[in-house]
């Protein structure tokens, strides 16, 4: 067992905190990177990347709010320099599938010259649960653009996992994991299948971009709401309509489905039904 720590960069989100939890519950260090953890760590603070990646022997890298954000890739390039000037050995960045500006983060991590391993994501089965279609779902809808497009949906869970055996084991360095669930979904099937999880009907809501903006501004403001939209509009085209095996490949098991994830989410608490 190593005893250099792991740098976990995004240790408060969705998958950076699994990602540290995992990584602990298996007996590894971890170093937890945030704004306001014992290891500060800040996309607009350069000044704090040396000192925590500094002594790691690999990193989990996430950028908040998401790589589609005007300078993220340039961030990313600058950090990944800072990683290779400490002596970072590893790094395994999360990528979004489709996502233009996700590639070009891919490819300044591939051309860094430090070992990596790149993991792809489809879209998150927790965005229902944790993200801001939660409140949606407790009203009993789900308003999305993109009409019948199918999205191969995946559980958060499987993508730490993935990370975990990447950041811990061997034969996964110079690896892209495009990881996805089981079966495509439209969001009507989604909400159908939420509905049964949750014992109440949710109905989808065909919407246009426009209005899914209008939504998103409302929670995070315009600038965020541009972010978005402008991914929803370049992937909600059907050009991540197909399954991938990254799942498989890294940890020799199919993904989790959609049914279990809204299954547990419900037996949690996570929407509770109003008395």
């Amino acid at each position: 067992m190593h005893t250099t720590p792991i740098l976990v960069i995004g240790a408060t989100g969705k998958t950076g905190r699994r990602v540290a939890a995992k990584l602990e519950a298996a007996g590894h260090p971890v170093r937890r990177g945030s704004r306001h953890s014992a290891t500060p760590f800040d996309w607009e603070a350069p000044e704090t990347w040396a000192p925590a990646l500094s002594g790691a022997r690999a990193a989990y890298v996430t950028y908040f709010p998401d790589l589609a954000f005007p300078g993220a890739v340039e961030k990313l390039g600058s950090l990944v320099e800072t990683a290779k000037d400490v002596g970072v050995g590893h790094l395994v960045l999360l990528s979004g599938r489709g996502e233009h500006h996700a590639r070009l983060g891919e490819q300044v991590v591939r051309k860094s010259g430090i070992d990596f391993t790149i993991v792809r994501a489809a879209w998150f089965a927790q965005n229902f649960s944790e993200g801001y279609l939660r409140d949606p779902v407790l009203a009993g809808v789900l308003p999305m653009p993109g009409g019948d497009i199918a999205e191969p949906i995946i559980d958060i869970d499987d993508i730490a996992d993935v990370a975990v055996a990447a950041l811990t084991e061997e034969g996964h360095k110079g690896q892209l994991y495009e990881v996805t669930g089981p079966r495509l979904m439209t969001f009507g099937d989604m909400a159908r299948e939420l509905g049964q999880a949750i014992g109440r009907p949710i109905r989808h809501i065909p919407i246009g971009f426009e209005d899914f903006h209008a939504n998103i501004a409302k929670a995070g403001g315009d600038f965020v709401a541009d972010v978005f939209t402008a991914i929803a509009r370049e992937t909600l085209d059907g050009r991540n309509a197909q399954l991938a095996d990254g799942v498989q490949r890294a940890l020799g098991r199919p993904p989790r489905d959609f049914a279990d994830f809204a299954n547990a989410a419900a037996r949690a608490g996570t929407w509770p039904v109003a008395a």
